[in-house]
């Protein structure tokens, strides 16, 4: 049987917080470690300065595991990741690139590493470089997505490798948890759903545009660009959609379109011409409460969703 994320990191439940760009700062993290999870910072966009103040800031708020994401379209890369192993998170999650390169860096640090991969053949790759557990995520999830769902990707990737596997995209209660627990799933990783979490720095605009949304909100950009990203409507992503879908508007033009508008919405605030990056499970997302509310909450539903299972015969 595989091993269980909380054997992998040494946590007490089975759910990482997602390394939202600009977002998932040492507050938010932290909270979500003391919770019982495994919170994770975010270094997209960030410099090596904000990285290692981050970490230890971090480490003030909590004595429990708690990650960095690593973005490997980050020019600065390399830097983040040298200042990653000086200073010792507990594990590293590496997504949008080629992660093996780092491998050997990052474990001779001490630490453990979690790739996102959006694919079986990127799965199996990397378990055969030496990644600890993997991070399987479907493209119902916010930011930046692949092309397969999240049933889709565990009902493939899970039989076809050893390691543990962590199922994201599209989780925001306790059923979907155990749903993948069910599946084989070694663990699942939320990211909007901590969104709402009273510790997490989002600004309130956004907050309250993902409490008014209903289920069919989200809108992925960026299919042209092969770099596909799914957030909340607006006048910003409706506009944008419509210049990729008519077809006349060179890629170089689009790309610009977007650069600075996740920090414009998530720092800012502005909705309107800001990308709200956001998974499509958004019904759950009722109200603002803290990281062990929202985490006592998941548990629970997961317990209770188990329990129910176990009576069903077939």
């Amino acid at each position: 049987m595989k091993r269980m994320i909380t054997d992998v990191l040494g946590i007490q439940y089975p759910v990482l917080q997602g390394g939202m760009a600009w977002i998932a700062d040492a507050g938010l993290a932290a909270a979500v470690s003391n919770a019982g999870g495994a919170g994770i910072i975010s270094t997209g966009g960030r410099t090596t300065e904000y990285t290692r103040e981050a970490i230890r800031r971090a480490k003030e708020l909590t004595t429990r595991p708690f990650g960095v994401n690593i973005m490997l379209m980050a020019p600065n890369k390399e830097e983040i990741v040298q200042v990653v192993c000086e200073e010792k998170p507990a594990f590293v999650t590496l997504g949008a690139g080629n992660p093996v390169p780092f491998f050997a860096q990052l474990h001779a640090a001490g630490l453990k590493v979690l790739p996102v991969i959006p694919n079986v053949k990127l799965a199996k790759r990397v378990e055969a470089a030496g990644a600890d557990a993997i991070v399987a995520e479907g493209m119902e999830g916010g930011g930046h997505i692949g092309v397969l769902t999240t049933m889709a990707l565990m009902t493939q990737v899970i039989p076809e490798v050893s390691l543990p596997v962590v199922a994201a995209g599209g989780f925001a209660d306790g059923r979907g948890i155990a749903a993948a627990l069910v599946m084989g799933a070694a663990g699942v990783q939320l990211g909007t759903r901590f969104l709402l979490a009273a510790e997490c720095p989002v600004h309130p605009n956004v907050k309250q545009k993902l409490i008014e949304a209903v289920d069919t909100d989200t809108i992925v950009t960026g299919y042209t660009l092969n770099g596909a990203v799914r957030g909340l409507r607006n006048p910003f992503t409706e506009k944008f959609v419509a210049l990729e879908n008519e077809g006349k508007t060179d890629k170089e033009t689009l790309s610009l379109m977007t650069r600075g508008t996740n920090r414009l919405a998530a720092v800012d605030g502005d909705t309107v011409n800001g990308m709200m990056q956001a998974g499509q499970s958004l019904l759950p997302l009722k109200k603002i409460e803290s990281a062990q509310v929202i985490m006592d909450a998941l548990m629970r539903e997961t317990r209770e969703t188990l329990a129910a299972a176990a009576a069903i015969h077939i």
